[in-house]
């Protein structure tokens, strides 16, 4: 899979380690009231959104803490410099289980139509929460919302970032080009889905998630399981995505614990955390993909693209 243009190529294909057939990743995002404030600033003030933000570093992580502790599984946490901040001891809690801890912003803020200079702040501020709070400097970065601009993976290398896993353009990590041609910088990409994200299926608040429905766990796992299935089938990669004050409530954090269990039943399958698949994946010899805006000849985007604000959907 080379620069993106008016040829479909193949995703380049490569074999996972120790003869496994498919990779799987556990990620959450450890949100909390950055979930919220980051676009909705006036909700600091609605102290029952808040309590429902809140509700995932004091009530959801430690129960799906317990549960990946069964299933011996290591997870990524992405986590904004914010909820490190007004969580220290739940974002320490998850270092000190031996989870990896990466980066989702300060507030959990939308980087696209912001400046570069805005944007590498958000950055450099979430690095420096994270370092203080629980010494760990993250080499995985996930944008909120997965609103990325075209610049920002040039601004993760030159912050001594390792991967991305914000992209959908691919069924397996690959190797992302980090600005021009000619300085030849990469990194990895571990592509994530709307479809394995909780956010999609529980999400909802009033006046700020509307539009969405909150669905049944048990649908929810089917539909998870039976990706992951198809997944494995077709020798790829699962990344799954996750929010503690979503996916931590009793019910939901059930459904995840089986489809945990069915994935460490599934033999051949490699369970990893975000950072030592993209180090194996930064490790091969891949052809990088470049990403560049589609744009009718002579037009120009100046890097970013600026979206609406959607009715419904989080993550």
């Amino acid at each position: 899979m080379g620069q993106m243009g008016d040829v479909v190529t193949e995703p380049e294909r490569y074999a996972w380690p120790n003869d496994a057939r498919a990779a799987t990743v556990i990620t959450f995002d450890l949100d909390a009231e950055s979930g919220v404030l980051g676009d909705f600033p006036a909700a600091a003030a609605r102290l029952g959104i808040m309590s429902h933000q809140i509700y995932g570093p004091r009530t959801g992580l430690p129960r799906l803490l317990r549960i990946l502790d069964r299933r011996q599984i290591t997870a990524t946490f992405f986590v904004p410099g914010f909820t490190a901040e007004r969580h220290p001891d739940a974002v320490r809690a998850i270092r000190d289980a031996g989870h990896e801890i990466a980066h989702h912003g300060y507030l959990h803020e939308r980087v696209a139509g912001t400046t570069e200079p805005e944007e590498e702040g958000f950055l450099l501020r979430g690095i420096e929460v994270l370092e203080r709070v629980a010494g760990v400097r993250p080499v995985g970065w996930r944008a909120p919302m997965w609103e990325v601009n075209y610049r920002t993976p040039a601004l993760l290398a030159r912050n001594g970032f390792l991967y991305d896993s914000s992209l959908m353009d691919a069924d397996r990590p690959y190797l992302l080009a980090a600005g021009d041609a000619e300085d030849g910088a990469t990194i990895v990409e571990v592509p994530v889905h709307w479809s394995l994200d909780d956010g999609e299926q529980y999400a909802w608040l009033p006046g700020i998630w509307e539009g969405t429905t909150i669905e049944n766990p048990r649908k929810v796992l089917d539909m998870w399981t039976q990706e992951f299935d198809a997944v494995v089938g077709e020798g790829e990669c699962f990344v799954l995505t996750n929010h503690p004050f979503l996916s931590g409530r009793p019910s939901r954090a059930r459904a995840l614990d089986g489809l945990l269990g069915h994935i460490k039943e599934t033999p051949r399958v490699w369970i990893t955390q975000a950072g030592e698949l993209a180090a194996f994946v930064a490790g091969l010899e891949l052809p990088a993909v470049r990403h560049e805006p589609p744009l009718p000849s002579g037009q120009s985007s100046g890097g970013q693209i600026i979206p609406g604000r959607p009715k419904g959907g989080y993550t």
